[in-house]
């Protein structure tokens, strides 16, 4: 875009040379030599970043938060838990109406998005004090300010790291996609904790098992809360992707919906049934609970349906008709057109994927995470190297 070119490079002729004037590309072996620099740091950053999760995941076993989950009866519990969440999941990847992901990437992006909960973990611990000596709104607080950003921002990290920069993510939805399958990573090792935790904590009581099956039954319902929200925050990280000008607004915009959305959720879940079963004392707790979690998943999970089926239509509208009918025109007598027609053809698709390319560059200043947005190389060998409470 013109406006974002600096004055001397939108004025001057395009066959002019300004390398390192106001322009810049990799030409010499000092480039190439710190552009690899750049990849090396990138890769080691995120290899530290998931390191320190992992540590974090291996404490959490060692000190007895997840040391039930090794019982069958327990992962049976953990894996039940979140069927329903895992059910959102599933329609949203199957309302992607573009390419279909890879197993690869989701599979990846479901255990970051396991590990990085261990960041949520330390700092909900590590903040709740605070607010919990604030009389009457102090845990409010804390889930607006804290618990809500802190969590949707971890679940973003774990689609940033990883499927963001890959070229199968090729279209705004993707990011819904990518956003739920983090959320339900997260539910998982949420919903380990709770049960493995109840389980130990009531390991000296007749029915610990009974202890355990009820946490897992009150924790089915958080599990989908978890994929709605990550799901809206996806949405907007894709969106943001291939509106590069205004990226750092857009995933803000995105992570504000869903940390409003789950906060407004731990605020009220503990009230509204309490206030339910208190004006009709013939309700039962566990009823009016699971009637308010049906009813606020419904109204948000309506909302994030609305969003993918407008991409949906605007797609089919825009998208694939004109794939049909260049598909159609294919098929004209190729005789006709000769070899002159794809030289032609390739010759002027050359100028123009680069300029697509560069349009849809991410900045990933705007995330304040640099990513592999330099490591692409001329050479094939260097471009293979940089891939790598509630």
């Amino acid at each position: 875009m013109d406006e974002q070119r600096d004055p001397v490079a939108r004025s001057a002729d395009e066959s002019t040379d300004l390398y390192e004037v106001s322009t810049w590309e990799r030409r010499s072996r000092f480039d190439r030599f710190a552009t690899r620099v750049y990849a090396a740091i990138v890769r080691t950053t995120h290899t530290v970043v998931v390191l320190l999760a992992l540590l974090i995941l291996v404490s959490q076993f060692a000190l007895g938060g997840l040391a039930a989950i090794t019982d069958p009866w327990i992962g049976a519990f953990v894996l039940l838990s979140v069927v329903p969440a895992f059910g959102i999941v599933a329609y949203i990847w199957y309302a992607d109406v573009t390419s279909s992901e890879p197993l690869s990437l989701l599979v990846g992006t479901f255990m970051l998005g396991i590990l990085f909960a261990g960041f949520a973990a330390v700092l909900n611990s590590l903040a709740q004090p605070l607010f919990q000596s604030v009389p009457l709104v102090g845990m409010v607080l804390f889930f607006y300010v804290v618990v809500a950003p802190v969590e949707e921002t971890v679940k973003m990290l774990a689609v940033r790291l990883y499927p963001f920069r890959r070229p199968q993510f090729d279209a705004v939805v993707d990011g819904a996609v990518y956003g739920a399958v983090a959320g339900l990573g997260f539910a998982t090792i949420e919903n380990a904790i709770y049960i493995s935790q109840e389980f130990l904590a009531s390991s000296t009581t007749p029915q610990p098992f009974v202890e355990a099956g009820r946490t897992a039954v009150f924790r089915l319902f958080a599990g989908p809360g978890h994929v709605i929200y990550s799901a809206f925050a996806g949405y907007y990280l894709g969106l943001a992707k291939f509106n590069q000008e205004n990226a750092g607004p857009i995933v803000v915009k995105g992570l504000l919906i869903a940390a409003f959305i789950h906060a407004t959720y731990n605020s009220l879940v503990g009230v509204v049934p309490a206030v339910v079963t208190g004006l009709f004392p013939s309700i039962p707790a566990t009823a009016a609970f699971v009637a308010f979690v049906l009813v606020y998943d419904g109204i948000f999970g309506y909302l994030l349906y609305r969003k993918i089926a407008r991409y949906r239509n605007a797609y089919e509208k825009f998208a694939a008709a004109p794939t049909a009918d260049a598909a159609g025109a294919a098929g004209l007598d190729d005789s006709a057109v000769g070899v002159e027609a794809d030289s032609g053809a390739e010759s002027a698709d050359s100028p123009v994927g680069r300029d697509v390319d560069s349009e849809t560059e991410f900045d990933d200043s705007a995330l304040g995470l640099d990513a592999d947005s330099g490591t692409e190389s001329d050479d094939a060998d260097d471009d293979s190297r940089s891939r790598f409470d509630d």
